[in-house]
């Protein structure tokens, strides 16, 4: 009788709960961070009917795959491609969202061009007559190569997304099994990448063209186990997409779908703590004071800040800290009032020793004189990314991260970066490029640090991957000790990347609502 007292006198108080946000009724939810796998998340548990409210610390929705609009020019401030369309299109469709129906999109035949300073060129292109007369003008024989490359590659795809990235493991031993040990083996996690891209190709260029992928996940490709080479393999076999309005049209048709479902999002709210009770998560503290309780709390800000700033799990704290990290990355944004032809959507630049550079950037956690960058220019794809006759350009410079116990003058190397970037460029044809920005905004890696709560401002979702950062070693979506609180995002299982993240909020939903099926 007392159970069926205070169920109605939920059910009394539930029309009114709007004007109590701190009183918790039931199945309610709420998350930290409006970023993908926030958003998504709030999609999948409001479906099962919870009640979600999101707290995010800035002034939009979005995280890194937010944008920034200024005099008519459109930025996008992460991926700036939609990759692996059909991870999109298979958590798309568990949402109910028909990608064809909800955004327009450009396929990229040309994903990127790949510029050397020996003044080779290959256009990397799923047209596989261009691709096959570009790779034999370097190396005879290459083109068939590349094809089984690409074959055992998008194996590796399917065999990790089906047995590994797509999947919740729930104990040590789910994944601690002779059936995953030989699946580790399958997946190529003993070998690097780099080693292994020799057996197909002779010529260097062609293995940098088949390796520097790895940089999407911010590892080094010398380091990085030869499963990334999954990468590639989905590039020319799934092709991409650009979205006409920028990779926030997929942030924004996330967003209408969570508030259609009604999930409230409330920005310029920072959470600095979770609050804990008994071995769970109650609630949430804001910066105002405030305390938001919830039957579920989800962490979609960055896990090692989490653990850092907001729990007082010092030692797991201390543990999360000491893994691998991703690297960070300068960002210039360039509105500019003439267009440049001479450059395609995506252009990547790779430096003369390649290699070196990427020490500078993973061993030294700096920047070479002379870096590669790639440039992404929308315009090519949707004039509406800049005014008309004007262009929109963002160059990315992967650089290290943020260390406490080492000076790091980043001003100055930006100032470097940027130099060589615009004489790197006059040899393209853009002699006048300078005398045309009309405004340039930039991101340094304590500016990623600080907009986002990124640990060490890496900006590839913090946490890298290798085989002791995947599968169960990641760290989990779930807390050990506080039965409800869970983790989505990048450096949670299965790895950053906006596919991935996609993957992860769908495996935190569905292990909250199995969790909590018979409560």
């Amino acid at each position: 009788m007392h159970h069926d007292l205070i169920n109605y006198i939920l059910s009394v108080l539930k029309p009114f709960h709007h004007y109590f946000p701190h009183m918790d009724t039931g199945k309610s939810a709420v998350i930290i961070g409006a970023g993908i796998g926030g958003i998504t998340t709030a999609i999948f548990l409001a479906k099962e009917g919870y009640k979600v409210s999101v707290y995010e610390k800035n002034s939009g929705p979005g995280g890194r795959c937010g944008q920034i609009v200024r005099d008519g020019h459109r930025f996008d401030l992460g991926a700036t491609i939609y990759l692996m369309p059909e991870i999109y299109r298979e958590v798309f469709q568990s949402l109910g969202i028909t990608p064809e129906e909800s955004f327009e999109s450009v396929p990229l035949e040309t994903l990127y061009r790949v510029y050397y300073e020996d003044g080779t060129q290959i256009a990397f292109t799923t047209n596989k007559d261009k691709l096959r007369e570009q790779l034999e003008s370097i190396e005879k024989g290459s083109f068939e190569k590349s094809q089984i490359m690409q074959q055992e590659g998008y194996k590796l795809f399917q065999l990790a997304i089906n047995k590994l990235i797509g999947r919740n493991f729930y104990t040590l031993f789910d994944f601690v099994t002779l059936k995953n040990a030989l699946l580790l083996l399958k997946l190529k996690t003993y070998i690097r990448h780099v080693t292994y891209i020799r057996k197909f190709f002779r010529n260097e260029n062609l293995r940098t063209t088949f390796t520097f992928q790895n940089i999407y996940v911010g590892q080094d490709p010398f380091r990085a186990p030869a499963l990334f080479s999954m990468i590639p393999a989905a590039e020319l076999t799934e092709g991409s997409l650009f979205p006409i309005g920028g990779m926030f049209s997929i942030t924004r048709k996330l967003l209408s779908v969570a508030e259609g479902l009604g999930v409230r999002f409330i920005y310029n709210e920072p959470v600095i703590q979770i609050k804990i009770e008994d071995r769970r998560a109650s609630g949430i503290i804001l910066q105002n004071g405030s305390t938001i309780r919830a039957s579920v709390v989800v962490a979609n800000a960055d896990l090692p800040y989490v653990y850092r700033e907001l729990l007082p799990d010092k030692a797991v704290s201390g543990r999360i800290d000491r893994m691998r990290y991703t690297c960070s990355a300068i960002v210039l944004h360039w509105g500019l009032d003439k267009r440049y032809p001479e450059l395609g959507h995506h252009s990547v630049f790779l430096s003369k020793d390649y290699r070196a550079n990427l020490k500078r950037i993973f061993r030294e956690q700096s920047l070479s004189d002379s870096p590669s960058f790639y440039i992404h220019a929308p315009v090519r794809s949707d004039p509406s990314a800049a005014p008309d006759g004007y262009d929109t350009m963002s160059v990315i410079i992967p650089s290290g991260h943020l260390r406490e116990d080492q000076e790091q003058n980043w001003n100055d190397l930006k100032n470097k970066a940027r130099a060589f970037i615009l004489e790197r460029l006059k040899k393209q044809g853009l002699t006048d490029l300078e005398e045309h920005i009309r405004f340039e905004i930039c991101y340094l890696p304590q500016t990623w640090k600080s907009i986002y709560n990124l640990s060490r401002g890496a900006t590839f979702g913090s946490l890298g991957h290798n085989i002791f950062q995947m599968g169960y070693f990641r760290p989990h979506n779930k807390h050990r000790r506080y039965r409800n609180l869970y983790f989505t995002g990048g450096s949670t299982h299965p790895g950053n990347g906006i596919p991935l993240v996609l993957f992860s909020a769908r495996l935190t939903s569905e292990r909250i609502i199995k969790d909590n099926q018979h409560e």
